[in-house]
């Protein structure tokens, strides 16, 4: 073993797990916490369910209830209830602006409204996809994604067996070096999952989601609307209804919709063939002037849309009718490009409903594991820290090399696939070589100096 390069590798290691551990605590909750994101929002509107259905009134009236219970809102959509004897769903765009979820019982009679900025997953994917601080918080999440990604790396590079046997491997060893075995063994079986969860985060990221978008259209690699979002915003390709962009449904509507009367009976025709059509919950009825994404930019339709907006998007469906409710489109995911094929499996399995609740608790495992190495990670550097330092692993006396090809092509994946990871990467070694030996006090410190002859 070369111990140069294992040194080298390790301070790498402890300065990534440095970067991305705290991150890695807030993602992994968070994340949990988004994978049940069905069950979430069915307790949140637990009094709008189990309702009688004697004397049901049409759709039309259902939305004709929830305007009268909002002097001045837009109808936007109309969702389907998911299950018999469930409230409708009204999403309404606010004269003041902003968007509420009224509910409304089979009888027509308002029970209540939602804000959906309120809902506890709104927060959540907040929190997840922008730390609360928006477009900022989604570069960082992106930054430390890519650093989890060499985190792994190293950590299996250090996890390696090398001669040993499966005790200290596969499973942690009890006594003193439990903490250590414990950080290695849970990083071995947790890699793979953690390393699906990155890679299929990246489509939503600012920079590498960006950059991805420019070269699929460059490469005339698009086919139909985008439907996942880049950096917490919905492209201009993408479908304003998709995620639920309140914000951009809620500045089209009073546009669109302004001195428009809704066509009841249509309405209750869309309904129904929504209906036929057996779409996965949530199924919208969007009607004609909302921004149902048409031509791929967020224009108003011109006909009626209905569609399901399922988490699993290898089940999601649209259908496009003209005004008179004669069928124009139907896109499927037999319709979309492969490229977004991968994608959707990717977004659903990372939303935890590819596979239901095995998704759903494959999920839970993962997150958990996750903690276990934030917790045995701080853990070990807590019990060799020493006061007046950042405790880094010492830097070897000799410099140690990346000789072996699968390494050096790791590294060039990582620079070329990762833009983020690049740039840091830059200012991290000019620091090191430009700043740092002008700071001697700073320098040691970081465990960076002073620097072996």
């Amino acid at each position: 073993m070369n111990a140069a390069l294992y040194r080298t590798i390790w301070r790498w290691h402890f300065y990534a797990g440095l970067l991305v551990l705290p991150l890695v605590l807030v993602l992994s909750l968070s994340g949990a916490l988004f994978l049940f994101k069905p069950q979430v929002e069915r307790w949140e509107e637990r009094a709008f369910q189990g309702l009688p259905t004697a004397g049901a009134i049409t759709p039309a009236a259902q939305v004709g209830a929830a305007l009268a219970a909002f002097p001045g809102a837009h109808f936007a959509a109309y969702r389907l209830p998911e299950r018999e004897g469930d409230a409708a769903t009204v999403h309404l765009a606010l004269p003041g602006g902003g968007m509420t979820d009224a509910f409304v019982s089979p009888q027509g009679r308002v029970l209540g409204s939602i804000n959906p900025e309120t809902r506890l997953i709104a927060f959540d994917r907040r929190l997840h996809g922008q730390l609360l601080i928006g477009r900022n918080g989604s570069w960082l999440v992106e930054l430390a994604a890519s650093w989890a990604i060499v985190l792994i790396a190293t950590g299996l590079y250090l996890w390696w067996p090398r001669g040993r046997g499966a005790a200290g491997v596969l499973w942690p060893r009890i006594g003193r070096p439990f903490w250590r075995d414990l950080h290695a063994v849970t990083g071995f079986w947790v890699s793979g999952l953690a390393l699906v969860l990155l890679f299929t985060g990246l489509p939503w990221a600012d920079a590498w989601g960006s950059a991805f978008k420019a070269v699929r259209q460059e490469f005339g690699l698009v086919k139909g609307v985008q439907d996942w979002t880049i950096g917490g915003k919905v492209v201009e390709t993408a479908d304003p209804h998709a995620e639920h962009d309140h914000t951009a449904m809620a500045m089209a509507m009073p546009h669109h919709h302004h001195g428009a009367a809704l066509d009841p009976v249509m309405l209750n025709v869309m309904v129904a063939e929504a209906r036929i059509a057996n779409l996965a919950f949530p199924a919208l009825v969007v009607p004609p002037g909302a921004p149902a994404g048409e031509g791929g930019h967020g224009k108003p339709a011109k006909g009626w849309v209905v569609k399901s907006e399922t988490q699993n998007r290898p089940q999601r469906v649209t259908l496009r009718y003209d005004a008179t409710g004669v069928l124009q489109s139907r896109e499927d995911f037999a319709t979309r490009h492969p490229i977004d094929q991968v994608i959707a499996y990717g977004v659903a399995w990372h939303e935890g409903q590819l596979f239901g609740w095995v998704n759903q608790a494959i999920g839970v495992i993962t997150a958990l594991m996750l903690i276990t190495l934030v917790v045995s990670g701080t853990v070990l550097w807590w019990r060799r820290r020493q006061p007046g330092t950042l405790s880094a692993p010492p830097i070897s006396a000799e410099p140690g090399r990346l000789r072996h090809w699968g390494g050096r092509a790791l590294l060039v994946f990582l620079i070329l696939w990762l833009p983020l990871f690049t740039a840091s990467l830059l200012i991290v070694l000019l620091l090191d070589r430009l700043v740092l030996p002008f700071l001697p006090g700073v320098a040691r410190w970081l465990g960076a100096g002073p620097r072996p002859a």
